[in-house]
């Protein structure tokens, strides 16, 4: 069985320096423009903090929900990776109380179901604090998240029918949550949609050893036409 946990040490055994993310910001704003590649190693690095975090400041391990609400990013990535390493459900549709929310917003931390806990993610690359209020009791994410551990030890692993991933489509266990799409290996795949249209295609391209595009446009992952791009990015599967 491919978990999520399986594809990334996966990735890492193949070629821990091949860029495994790319992100293009075409959201108008402060952080238009920005491009940011992540290898293999430092994807997981991400992970490895972001588990820490879940785990040992937030005592979240297997049958933990994390709600989820973030724009398909760079970000949410690796934040998904952290809390499927922890053994955990990414709550995509907000349908409960999580135990922990993990935001861009800081009204979003306001809203009902109320979570336990708040981490405020900040989407700009280098950013090293919130630049607005954070809330009472909230992790300011661009502060505090490198203080984590770069190494990461689950407590606990999921079953095959333990809850991985929750939208508003499906409830996917983790025996099926890392799609089989007959990809080519080591292909690199230009995402488009919505945040768990992302989170699944990313999962299926790492699993064939390959990389993922992703330009966002405000809450999805748009179809924009740039060739240019797709080429400079040597792309070999465009999902739009």
């Amino acid at each position: 069985m491919q978990t999520p946990a399986s594809v990334l040490a996966e990735i890492l055994r193949s070629d821990p320096a091949r860029p495994r993310v790319t992100f293009y910001e075409d959201t108008p704003g402060p952080t238009l423009g920005e491009r940011v590649e992540l290898s293999g190693k430092v994807l997981a690095n991400w992970v490895n903090k972001a588990g820490n975090a879940l785990q040992d400041e937030y005592d979240l391990g297997r049958g933990s929900v994390v709600r989820l609400s973030l724009p398909p990013h760079w970000r949410a990535l690796y934040w998904a990776l952290a809390v499927w390493s922890v053994g955990g459900s990414v709550d995509l549709a907000g349908e409960r109380a999580p135990d922990l929310l993990i935001c861009d917003d800081p009204v979003v931390a306001t809203l009902e179901p109320k979570p336990a806990d708040v981490v405020l993610v900040t989407l700009a690359a280098l950013a090293r604090a919130h630049t607005g209020p954070v809330p009472a009791g909230a992790m300011d994410e661009a502060r505090e998240l490198a203080t984590y551990g770069d190494q990461f030890v689950a407590l606990s692993e999921p079953t095959p029918e333990d809850l991985a991933l929750i939208t508003e489509r499906a409830h996917t266990p983790y025996m099926s949550v890392v799609p089989q799409r007959g990809w080519p290996a080591n292909t690199r795949v230009r995402l488009v949609g919505d945040l768990a249209q992302v989170l699944e295609a990313s999962l299926a391209v790492w699993a064939v050893d390959g990389s993922v595009v992703l330009a966002r446009n405000g809450s999805l992952a748009r179809a924009e036409p740039n060739p240019e791009r797709l080429a400079s990015e040597r792309v070999t599967l465009d999902l739009a």
